[in-house]
């Protein structure tokens, strides 16, 4: 009781504080603007909802916005009363002002009448064409408010809709746009849907060849005569349209300048290489002119039409070996034809580019570590814009803290990748989106060396394809996918451990991975103006699918097959990752993700490979917990463990993980975040080498779940975004039942809960 006294007395103070110091820096005679209100007298007995739509509608379209508040709270009007001296120029305190703070908006500042007449209007737009508006201003203790009383009168609704044209070919084709009309009858008076069909009729025009329209030239007649709060809307084509706009334009010459240099005109060649339809001005002879033949959707002759336009555009710069990509459309010479000549300026990037890269890192696992990339590109490989990319990197972390410090390991690998802007297949496929699809060739090469444990070496490879439907839909499909792990050495301690815990030997087995995958993503998180956003990511991974078909083991009877002297691993691997982004408003978002996995092993494998298997906790999961600390299910290794300073990644075949976070903007680059994880991992099958006890999942897993809570902030440096977060488990699922909560445990000011329960998370970008 006492406590929450105090949180009481503390919201008192804060809210008296902010009454007082508020107008500190009001001028005198001046008063500090709060802000206006729009009181809506409905007499045409609207819906509650749609009055109070209309009502936060016009509050939004008054200017200037009062001071900017968080609970009530005026934080950044604070900051510039407070912090710094106005009278004194320059000091960080004037700049910490300066940065973060905001002046007061004065009463002087608002324009009443323009306000009036900014609501009036809005109101005539929505078809409220009987309003009336007048204005009342409050003055008290060096505040201001203005409040708005609207009148709205009856709203008048769309009674016919009429296309009136000409029978010529621009009357035909307006007339033909009607049936997808956004005006429908019945429908209240919008002058915001108006705009939108004058650029919907223009956007199909477009596609039929009338290159010099716009929607200007599409004039919407209001007839409201009727007496019956009812009008009628007639769409005509203005008569002082231009003679040109009234013309279907067809495609003539196409020329491509594919080594365009922007500083200098190296546009003198009139014309150059034919190939089919176009003409290839490049004397340096850079690009096969095959590789315009899967960009170009104009061909000579066509009507001129916006989409093939724009997915042409598109597909040049989905190459990724142009750095700038322009276009032009001319009038041929001969006059009256109407065709257009086509002209593309193409100034590639560098062809051959050499880049390094230094990283460091700190890790939930108490590993800080730093790695170093080299990478070679070529972006026209084979003068067919294939892009070329050979890297080579080596970094070492080290366990500076925690039961296995001084586990440290070292990583080296190589990695040659081809993305070719083409499928390369047997069979002849096509793609009619305006992005490239591309044939993937990967090939690389790893080793890992944990000084105090093992050494193991991986090798992979793989052949497949990337393809974009749109610019919200991406596949990529890999026929083949093959991994191989083997092991190099092993110290006496590792050897020690594993006859104590077997399931350390996983981590070491020999591997052989080989079948296809495919992975599907969908996003509109780009649509910033939406309300509601979604990301979708699913992977389907098989393996030995075809080598069982030629001889597959039986694993839980111990009866394995091998190939090349190595076990071959059977599978079948699927993933959900499900994002879902509700926008607040004003830069602030709640977002929430939701992760399914299941492997199923069968045949050949009793268990999931241990690169494929699934683990939980750390910087970019459950952020209470270290990475790959939870599970599987409540099972706890601890007991088995002993004192030895090896411990096994914990790891299973089934996952489940929620999260969510409210992401509340402080200001242009700072974020604060707070946030619930909840999950864990599971095996499918009973473990035949190694026994678990609660790892399998059952009916109950829900009491198995681990929860942590904690704050963040997240800090937007444009380029990048540098992410801090504080967590602590609420919820530990290898306690007994019944003292699995521990939010009863929770002693911030105890050091030795705070060692073990605090974790501190720094990332780069966001968790999800």
């Amino acid at each position: 009781m006492k406590r929450n006294y105090s949180t009481l007395l503390l919201i008192l103070t804060s809210l008296i504080l902010s009454s007082c110091s508020a107008v500190k820096t009001v001028p005198e005679g001046d008063y500090l603007y709060l802000g206006g209100r729009v009181n809506i007298e409905d007499t045409n007995n609207s819906r509650r909802r749609e009055t109070k739509a209309l009502t936060e509608e016009l509050e939004g379209i008054l200017r200037p916005k009062p001071n900017s508040r968080f609970l009530g709270i005026p934080f950044k009007l604070w900051i510039y009363n407070f912090w710094g001296n106005p009278k004194k120029e320059g000091g960080l305190m004037n700049k910490i002002r300066d940065r973060f703070g905001e002046p007061p908006v004065l009463f002087s500042q608002v324009k009443v009448d323009y306000n009036q007449t900014l609501v009036q209007n809005r109101l005539e737009n929505r078809g409220y064409f009987r309003s009336s508006v007048s204005s009342d201003t409050t003055l008290r203790r060096k505040r201001a408010r203005l409040t708005f009383n609207a009148t709205t009168g009856p709203q008048y609704m769309i009674n016919t809709v009429t296309f009136t044209t000409d029978s010529s070919d621009l009357g035909k084709a307006v007339n033909a746009t009607s049936p997808r009309s956004f005006l429908k009858v019945g429908e209240a008076y919008d002058l915001d849907v108006i705009r939108r069909e004058r650029e919907r009729i223009d956007t199909r025009l477009k596609e039929n060849g009338f290159y010099y329209f716009s929607p200007d030239y599409l004039i919407v007649q209001v007839d409201s005569t009727n007496n019956q709060h009812k009008v009628d809307l007639i769409v005509n084509v203005k008569r002082e349209t231009p003679y040109k706009a009234q013309q279907i334009y067809n495609i003539d010459n196409i020329y491509i300048y594919s080594n365009y240099d922007v500083a200098e005109d190296s546009t003198s060649i009139e014309e150059g290489d034919k190939h089919r339809d176009f003409y290839v001005i490049d004397s340096a002879d850079t690009f096969n002119p095959r590789v315009f033949e899967r960009t170009m959707f104009f061909q000579q002759g066509d009507v001129y039409n916006r989409t093939d336009h724009n997915m042409s555009l598109n597909r040049l710069m989905s190459l990724g070996t142009f750095k700038f990509v322009k276009n032009q459309f001319v009038e041929t010479p001969a006059g009256g034809d109407n065709k257009l000549d086509t002209y593309y300026y193409l100034t590639p990037y560098t062809k051959k580019s050499l880049r390094a890269e230094f990283t460091g890192r700190t890790t939930s696992a108490n590993f800080s570590g730093t790695e170093v990339t080299l990478s070679w590109r070529n972006r026209n490989a084979f003068r067919g814009a294939e892009l070329l990319t050979l890297s080579a990197y080596g970094g070492t972390d080290v366990q500076v803290s925690g039961i296995n410090k001084g586990n440290n390991l070292y990583r080296l690998g190589a990695e040659a990748n081809l993305n070719i802007p083409r499928f390369i297949s047997p069979i002849k496929l096509k793609s009619n989106s305006a992005f490239i699809p591309r044939t993937r060739i990967l090939l690389g090469a790893d080793l890992l060396n944990r000084f105090e444990n093992y050494s193991i070496a991986s090798f992979r490879t793989s052949f497949g394809y990337i393809w974009k439907e749109d610019v919200k839909r991406e596949h990529q499909l890999n026929l083949l996918s093959v991994n191989y792990v083997r092991q190099l050495s092993v110290t006496a301690a590792y050897d020690s451990a594993m006859r104590d815990n077997p399931n350390l030997r996983k981590a070491i087995e020999e591997q052989f991975i080989v079948g296809p995958n495919y992975n599907f993503l969908y996003t509109n998180t780009t649509e910033t103006r939406k309300t509601n956003t979604f990301y979708y990511n699913g992977n389907i991974d098989l393996s030995g699918t075809l080598l069982g078909l030629v001889g597959g083991g039986k694993a839980k009877e111990g009866n394995y097959k091998e190939i090349f002297g190595t076990r071959f691993s059977q599978y079948i691997r699927l993933e959900n990752d499900f994002r879902h982004y509700y926008n607040l408003g004003f830069g602030s978002q709640i977002a929430s993700r939701l992760i399914l996995g299941l492997g199923l092993p069968y045949g050949n494998s009793a268990s999931l490979p241990f690169i494929k298997q699934f683990f939980i906790g750390g910087t970019n999961s459950l952020r209470g917990f270290r990475a790959r600390s939870i599970g599987p299910g409540s099972y706890d290794p601890d007991e088995e463990v002993g004192t030895t300073a090896i411990a096994a990644d914990r790891t299973g075949d089934l996952k489940l993980e929620i999260n969510t976070e409210y992401r509340p903007k402080i200001n242009q680059m700072l974020r604060g975040a707070f946030f619930v994880d909840a999950g864990n991992i599971w095996l499918v099958n009973d473990d035949p080498e190694y026994s678990r006890p609660g790892a399998k999942f059952s009916k109950d897993f829900l009491k198995e779940l681990a929860v942590d809570a904690g704050i963040g902030l997240r800090f937007d440096l444009n380029f990048f975004v540098l992410r801090t977060d504080l967590a602590m488990p609420l919820r530990k699922p290898w306690l007994p039942e019944g003292e699995r909560w521990v939010m009863k445990d929770i002693k911030f000011t105890d050091p030795e809960w705070r060692r073990e329960n605090l974790v501190f998370n720094l990332a780069i970008g966001y968790p999800f």
